[in-house]
This record gives C-alpha cells, sequence and structure tokens, in this order.
C-alpha cells in the first residue's frame, strides 16, 4: 500500500510518520494477517498514529475497521479524534442494542465487554472486517473477541508490550512487534516533558503479592494508611512538590481517603476520587482539578488510562507495584508538555523507580516482549532495594545541624572493624548513638532542645537499624522494631548525660 503523505504533515510528526510507514510496510508484506503489535510512549500520539493508519486502511482496501478500548472515556476520545481524520465512525456502547445490516459506517469504537455481549447474542454482526485495531492492548480481556475476527489483520497498540497477565505472553498472540520513539528521544525533541526524580526510603517487608503478581490492595492499604507513612507522604510532599498541582497514586481505596484526610487537615486544597464516584462527581472534581492551580487529587488506578490533564506538575507515587505498565502509565500521566512546562516531579514512596530504573531510562522493548519471563524473573526484590538504598539526610533537616561539618556515620564500615578487633556487635550501635548525641548537643541550646532533635532523626535511626541487621543477619520486623525503640532510649539518656557532664 502506497502511502501518501501528502496532509500528513500537518497531524503527524516525523517519527509518527517513520512508524506509519513501517506498520503498513509489514502490512504490505505479510499477506497471511498476522498480528502485529505497536508501541509507542505514553504521550507519544498513539491516537494520531493509529487514527491516520484507519484512514488510509479504509481508503486504500475497501474494507472496515474496529478499534477496541477497555473505557468508556477512551472510547469517546477514540471517536474523536477518529472524526477529526475525516473518519466517520460509530461507537458501540451500552446504549447500542443492536446494529443494521445496511449501517453504513465503515469504521466502529467498541467497548470490548459490550461488543462481545452483543456478538454473543447476535444482535450485532461485523462483516468485511479488514483489520481491528486493540489500544491498550497489554489488557488481557481483548483476547476473547479474537475469534470473532480470525480473517482480519490485528493490531494491538500499547506504551508497555507486556501482558498484565504473566501466564498469557504477548508474543503468542502478536507476530511482530514495531518499536516506536523512546521517552528519552521524546524529551530530547521536546514532545515529552523531563522528570525530576526524588525517591524515599521506605521499607516494604510487610508488602504481600497477590495472584496477579502485584501487591495486594489489603497489604497497601496496612502500610500505606499507617500514620508514620501519610506523615512521610505529606513531608514528602510539603518538601519537594508544595504549591504544584499534584496528583497522588495509591492502591486502595482506604489509603487515598486517609490520605485525603490527611492533607485537607493540614489546610491543603485537595480531593479524592475513585471508581465509586458517579459520573458526575467524577466530571465535577476533575474540572476542579484541570482549573485550580494548586489542586491536589489523591485517587486509586483510575486514573492511569484515559485522563489526560497537561497542567500536572507533581505525580506523587504512594505506592509500589511489580507492574512495569503501571509504572510507565503513572509518571506518564504528568508528561504533557505545555508552552510553560518543559519539565515535572515524580515523588517515588514505593521503590519503583530502584525496581524499574529511570522513567526515561532506555528499555529493550524487543527482549521484553520475546523474553517476558526472564524479564518478570529478574526484576529487583524488595530485600535487595533495600540493601542497597543510601540514606539522605533532607536538607531542611540538614539545616539544623548547621554546626556540625560531618553528620555521616557508615554502619557497615564500622561493623567491619569493630569486628576485626574482636568486639561485641552492639558496639556499632553504640557507636552510631554516641555520633547522633553529640550532633544533637552540639547544635541545641539545651537539653530539650537536643531531644526534640533527636525525634527528627527517627527516619535515619531505622536505617541505621537496618544496616546493623543485615550484618548480624537477623532482619526480622520485631527485632528491628525492638532495636529502634532501644536506641532512641539511649539516645535520650545519651543526650542527658551531656548536657549534665557540660553543667
Amino acid at each position: 500500500m502506497q502511502i501518501s503523505t501528502e496532509n500528513i504533515e500537518k497531524t503527524l510528526y516525523d517519527y509518527q510518520l517513520q512508524d506509519l510507514h513501517s506498520i503498513f510496510e509489514h502490512l504490505d508484506q505479510d499477506k497471511d494477517n498476522s498480528n502485529l503489535l505497536y508501541q509507542l510512549p505514553t504521550g507519544g500520539g498513539k491516537t494520531v498514529v493509529f487514527s491516520e493508519i484507519t484512514r488510509r486502511f479504509i481508503e486504500h482496501r475497501k474494507k472496515k475497521v474496529v478499534v477496541l478500548t477497555h473505557r468508556i472515556e477512551l472510547s469517546s476520545q477514540t471517536s474523536k479524534m477518529l472524526k477529526g481524520f475525516g473518519v466517520k465512525n460509530k461507537i458501540i456502547n451500552s446504549d447500542v442494542k443492536q446494529l443494521k445490516e445496511a449501517d453504513e459506517h465503515m469504521c466502529y469504537v467498541a467497548m470490548v465487554e459490550t461488543l462481545n455481549n452483543r456478538l454473543q447474542e447476535g444482535t450485532i454482526t461485523l462483516k468485511d472486517v479488514g483489520l481491528v485495531i486493540i489500544d491498550e492492548a497489554h489488557y488481557n480481556s481483548f483476547r476473547k473477541l479474537f475469534k470473532y475476527f480470525d480473517t482480519s489483520i490485528i493490531l494491538g497498540v500499547t506504551a508497555t508490550p507486556l501482558s498484565s497477565n504473566i501466564k498469557l505472553p504477548m508474543k503468542d498472540h502478536y507476530k511482530k512487534l514495531i518499536v516506536g520513539e523512546s521517552i528519552e528521544a521524546l524529551i530530547k525533541k521536546e514532545f515529552l516533558a523531563k522528570a525530576n526524580m526524588y525517591n524515599y526510603d521506605v521499607s516494604l517487608r510487610s508488602l504481600k503479592l497477590g495472584i496477579s503478581g502485584d501487591y495486594t490492595v489489603k497489604s497497601s492499604d496496612e502500610l500505606y494508611g499507617n500514620q508514620n507513612m501519610l506523615g512521610k507522604l505529606l513531608s514528602a510532599y510539603e518538601e519537594i512538590g508544595k504549591g504544584t498541582k499534584t496528583l497522588i497514586f495509591n492502591n486502595g481505596i482506604n489509603t487515598s481517603r486517609y490520605v485525603y484526610e490527611t492533607f485537607n487537615k493540614a489546610g491543603y486544597n485537595i480531593r479524592h476520587l475513585d471508581n465509586k464516584n458517579t459520573a458526575t462527581e467524577r466530571k465535577e472534581i476533575l474540572e476542579w482539578f484541570s482549573t485550580t492551580p494548586d489542586a491536589i487529587l489523591t485517587s486509586v488506578s483510575i486514573l492511569t488510562t484515559g485522563f489526560d490533564e497537561p497542567t500536572v506538575e507533581t505525580i506523587i507515587l504512594n505506592r509500589a507495584t511489580r507492574s512495569l505498565t503501571l509504572y510507565f502509565q503513572m509518571i506518564g500521566r504528568g508528561s504533557r508538555i505545555l508552552p510553560n512546562k518543559s519539565d515535572f516531579t515524580v515523588v517515588d514512596l514505593g521503590n519503583n523507580v530502584a525496581r524499574f530504573g529511570m522513567w526515561d531510562a532506555p528499555i529493550d522493548w524487543q527482549e521484553i516482549f520475546h523474553f517476558p519471563d526472564f524479564y518478570l524473573e529478574n526484576i529487583k526484590n524488595d530485600e535487595d532495594i533495600e540493601r542497597e538504598f543510601i540514606y539522605e539526610m533532607p536538607p531542611e533537616l540538614r539545616e539544623k545541624f548547621a554546626k556540625s561539618k560531618d553528620i555521616d556515620f557508615n554502619i557497615k564500615e564500622t561493623y567491619k572493624e569493630v569486628f576485626a578487633q574482636g568486639l561485641k556487635s552492639k558496639t556499632v550501635l553504640e557507636r552510631s548513638i554516641e555520633q547522633h548525641a553529640q550532633i544533637c548537643f552540639v547544635n541545641s541550646e539545651d537539653v530539650f532542645d537536643a531531644r526534640i532533635l533527636a525525634k527528627q532523626l527517627k527516619e535515619e535511626i531505622e536505617y541505621r537499624v537496618r544496616q546493623y541487621s543485615y550484618c548480624i543477619m537477623n532482619n526480622t520486623k520485631n527485632y528491628k522494631e525492638w532495636l529502634a525503640e532501644d536506641y532512641e532510649r539511649k539516645l535520650r539518656l545519651r543526650i542527658s548525660q551531656k548536657f549534665a557532664a557540660r553543667m
């Protein structure tokens, strides 16, 4: 099929045109109607590309095209985009109970479940369909429809060619993967905003993996719904994202509601959104979010697809995930570029960056597509991530210890020294407590100020205790909690002794 570039330049960028040619070249070469998968990052314009593919396919092959989506918002957005390309289309949603055989539309946009129900009922029959385009193809709900289109070409489109079900790899259903422009390249060409990434040390030992391969909502709610984590989230926002339009992703509705209560109590402009909100409520909340400069919206995974708000400035991952797709989707919500927006902020409270790498880092999608098991088996586990984490004192806290030139203390190196000298291992914590007591003493007017400072070292104390527990190979949760409590008690005592000695 010869692709004319007349008028396309007005709507497609160079990299999109290049992908368009690659896709049609494959369709022309393969006469056996083999399935094809196309990857392009979130924000790269997948809908634009497949809308032009639809237009060209109908024009040249005179056959119908069906576009499948899994969300009602995506159906409406896709239909609107197709119309913008001059493709007259009909949405098959729950309101469409049947379709007349005389229907003259050459393109249909359909919700998966609705179309599957109508085809099973026999109230809709789609004949002469040459191409089926599947948006967000990594979801597995689409597979049930493949049997109805066994003589059609199937083109899957996704930002992450990794199946949402590890037992149903995408390579089993798609013959070839065409990889589009990378995130890094799209940032350089100023099609995507640059992400400024910040991550906090979070222990995820209490999280449980569910049957889907990701962390369960119950265990996530228990971790992220406790006061310690809610406090850490609020501090992270105040330190990095205060005053910016912020989107907070959680793994449970309960957590999201706790986040709302915490931020609301602190006087911030926040709303909560989940899948239990009505369509009217959802519309009102999203309009408020769009028009309010310092708006904070806390939600569950409902806004990972079908949601486009370019004015988002800060993304907070208040959850951990083992899903590469979800990782890219969440961060992608902030990547839209504007005339006055060339970058955005990502705050990671789930060790996700350590697990998957930087959002804009090079990634071999061909290898992931062809060998998904190998990729999934080699995702870093949480214990390894925790072992590698290095605590850095936040700048605001560091300023409170301005009179101390050196505030660092290396637990591992100290343990090696103590071990070599034949001393008891608890000497490591004794030296650590002495160092903490000293910097609190030097930077305080009296014992009361010093104790207030010591309380603010809680996160670093937990980090040091965890490093120590790795060294002595006793890493149980109860033991670490006891160690941290004992450390804090001894630190208060040592501070009091220092002030008493001075007097």
